[in-house]
């Protein structure tokens, strides 16, 4: 066949290729079918985003509502549970802050502490800490009370005998006696 006839015969059978689609109904319907799951699955969707983000959110604020009343709790110090313990502290830290400042004045060589001796000579220790805890737990026991102040005591003691131990090994050095004279 040649060409121009096949083309011819195109032209002529033209209507007979052309197929009528579907009527306007049957999209209309589809339309109407489709339309309305989209609007669903929407919302659906939209609802299980607001959950999770609403259960972030009460996540986050008990997050932050925990961590500022362990806040709270460190910042509550020994003069806000027991003030007539406030002054107790503040004399006896004083007392032995100076005595430690006078012994880390002698040569590590005449010391002859290791680094465990020397952290059980500084003043806020386990036990002092462990006293302290036990405080403000019980802001009203004289028994916890009486501790600090004997904890206190005997910590001024045993830095008074490492002292009198240190000035009989070496004799005092002028910068010591200078020192000592100023306080």
């Amino acid at each position: 066949m040649p060409e121009s006839s096949f083309e011819d015969f195109v032209r002529q059978h033209r209507q007979d290729f052309e197929e009528a689609g579907p009527h306007p109904r049957v999209w209309a319907q589809l339309e109407q079918q489709l339309a309305p799951g989209k609007k669903r699955k929407v919302i659906q969707l939209m609802g299980r985003h607001w959950l999770k983000a609403a259960a972030v959110l009460v996540l986050m604020v008990n997050s932050v509502m925990i961590y500022q009343f362990i806040q709270m709790k460190k910042a509550q110090h020994l003069m806000n549970v027991s003030p007539e313990m406030q002054e107790a502290k503040m004399y006896y830290t004083a007392q032995i802050e100076q005595r430690l400042q006078t012994i880390k004045s002698y040569p590590d060589a005449v010391l002859g502490l290791d680094s465990m001796a020397r952290k059980e000579l500084e003043l806020r220790n386990e036990t002092y800490q462990v006293l302290e805890a036990e405080l403000i737990q019980n802001p009203g026991n004289e028994r916890i009370k009486a501790a600090m102040v004997r904890y206190y005591q005997l910590k001024l003691d045993l830095l008074d005998k490492i002292l009198e131990e240190l000035r009989e090994k070496q004799p005092v050095s002028k910068k010591q006696s200078d020192y000592e004279r100023e306080i």
